[in-house]
């Protein structure tokens, strides 16, 4: 019995050290977390363009990033110079030409107005399937750190109007790229992610 008594304590220290040594092991090979700074001095202020284009808008869309969360107006055939916008933080959010009041969550709102219609100016057809006051067709915003709602608020003398709902006042960029207006909403006011 002695024999057997001594094979499993030394059997049980045999598997107590693998496991020791494999969680060890384990540790040592998680690879450092890399470093991310976010890019800061955007402000809050608001932020202009004055041109415009006849090329409608087809889509809006967004997405979340580590530093910042951003939403894409797509105005296929536009060319960066082309492209006019109006950004800044509101109080509330009126439609343009009626006055009505369009609700929008968040802690503050963003109105984005971009120089281009969401119709065809010829025809007057909608080209954006989106319908005024309600939610933005397509974008489901769960999971956002910094975006709250997003609303069209519709598409007046040439302007589409949006408004974006943010969890506070943050810092925001405006970027014109060929065919888009791009909106970054920083997650805080520190180059922390």
């Amino acid at each position: 019995m002695n024999i057997l008594g001594d094979v499993m304590r030394r059997s049980r220290t045999t598997w107590a050290t693998v496991a020791l040594m494999g969680a060890t092991l384990g540790v040592a090979a998680v690879p450092a977390q890399a470093s991310t700074t976010c890019p800061t001095g955007w402000g809050s202020l608001a932020k202009s363009r004055a041109v415009g284009t006849a090329d409608p808008v087809t889509d809006v869309r967004t997405g979340r990033h580590t530093c910042y969360d951003r939403l894409v107006v797509d105005v296929p055939g536009a060319g960066k110079d082309s492209l006019g916008y109006y950004v800044h933080y509101v109080d509330r959010l009126h439609q343009d030409g009626s006055g009505r009041l369009i609700p929008v969550a968040g802690g503050a709102v963003l109105e984005v107005r971009v120089a281009a219609p969401a119709y065809d100016p010829e025809t007057g057809a909608p080209t954006y399937p989106a319908r005024s006051g309600r939610p933005l067709p397509g974008v489901d915003l769960d999971g956002y750190r910094t975006f709250r709602d997003a609303r069209f608020a519709g598409s007046f003398e040439g302007d589409t109007q949006l408004g974006l709902g943010v969890r506070a006042r943050l810092p925001f960029r405006v970027l014109r790229v060929d065919g888009r207006v791009v909106v970054d909403v920083a997650h805080s006011w520190t180059a922390k992610p």
